[in-house]
């Protein structure tokens, strides 16, 4: 999420970093922010005159409880009443504007590297670098689950009674080549000095926030009725969250993890093994 800071300081810098994203449905954030924001730092100055208010006259209360006016300490303590009152609503404010400026942030992209190419789609993507020449056989190539099917590796319409359409189920030898090739991956980047770690399949809502935006999340992730809880669309969201609220340490620094988890997405549409057959 962009500091407000610089986005007060900055905010054509970040409108036209919005523009770039081709997102300026989201213009008009930034503006609310600017405003929220405004809004937020009066109440939070209202809020510390207050206090400092209420301080003082408590001081006079003592002093004359003591020096025996308890009626003008009566007086006093009825301000001090007031300005409690006074203070509970102002923190209200408080909350609905820092609620209401972090739902917009939330939804505000990340200033973009300058080597990024500008573009609505990949056609617009840049080759930075190639290395040989692709080759193209003379035949046709089978596509991959077509061939894990004539092994007896995959089960699709198993997969589709049971959990609906794209799921499936590996089977024998294609079972066990799939859990190798992720003893190799894990290994690999083990002897490259990465510590593995299995991660929470779930995290809590303040996690999912820190790493995503709200739309994504809900494009993605699915949430645990009754709990706040969301499973995990990719390792990456737990191990984002292992850091949450600790001071890391330069001399520790850098911190190589490498990790694996299930990945639970509601992502829908054509693509893997949809491409090729209606399951």
């Amino acid at each position: 999420m962009i500091d407000i800071k610089f986005l007060r300081e900055n905010p054509d810098v970040v409108k036209e970093n919005i523009k770039k994203k081709f997102q300026d449905n989201k213009l008009c954030l930034v503006d609310e922010v600017i405003e929220l924001d405004i809004k937020n730092r009066e109440a939070k100055l209202n809020g510390d005159n207050l206090r400092s208010e209420r301080k003082n006259l408590s001081s006079k209360i003592g002093m004359l409880m003591k020096d025996g006016k308890k009626d003008e300490a009566e007086k006093i303590k009825a301000e001090v009443s007031k300005i409690n009152e006074k203070l509970e609503e102002n923190e209200k404010l408080e909350t609905q504007y820092s609620e209401a400026i972090k739902e917009r942030m939330m939804k505000i992209p990340n200033i973009m590297h300058p080597s990024v190419p500008i573009g609505e789609d990949d056609s617009k993507n840049v080759e930075i670098q190639k290395f040989g020449e692709p080759k193209v056989p003379d035949y046709e190539i089978p596509f991959h689950g077509e061939i894990l099917e004539g092994l007896g590796g995959l089960d699709l319409d198993s997969a589709r009674r049971v959990a609906g359409q794209g799921f499936y189920y590996l089977m024998g030898d294609v079972a066990r080549l799939h859990s190798a090739v992720l003893t190799y991956a894990r290994d690999f980047m083990i002897n490259k000095g990465f510590t593995y770690c299995i991660p929470p399949y779930m995290i809590r809502s303040d996690v999912v926030t820190g790493v995503m935006s709200f739309e994504e999340m809900d494009a993605m992730m699915y949430k645990i009725e009754g709990e706040d809880l969301y499973l995990i669309g990719t390792s990456e969201h737990s191990m984002i969250g292992k850091f949450k609220d600790q001071i890391l340490k330069k001399e520790n620094m850098p911190y190589t993890m490498t990790s694996y988890s299930p990945c639970f997405r509601k992502e829908k549409g054509a693509h893997g093994l949809e491409e090729r057959r209606s399951l």
